[in-house]
């Protein structure tokens, strides 16, 4: 049998929700429904979305066109029979 680690940290022992970042990650974890994000992060990240979409169009705008599938020309179809 494996001798277990002693630790100096009270953070695995504690209970109740403290401060401390590995509790709060715990409380996170078992209670999804209590954690909201903010007003105001929900705002910027939206602000954020929307100018990352109208930079993504206007570099596609910029952009020069590839024709993938270009129309096949007559004339060059015309050659090859010949």
């Amino acid at each position: 049998m494996t001798r277990r680690k002693k630790t100096r940290s009270l953070a695995d022992k504690v209970t109740i929700r403290t401060g401390k970042r590995k509790d709060y990650k715990k409380w996170r974890h078992e209670n999804p429904d209590q954690v909201v994000s903010s007003r105001r992060f929900t705002q910027k990240k939206r602000q954020q979305r929307k100018l990352q979409a109208a930079r993504k169009l206007a570099r596609q705008e910029q952009g020069a066109s590839i024709a993938i599938h270009p129309e096949p020309d007559t004339t060059s179809s015309e050659e090859r029979d010949e």
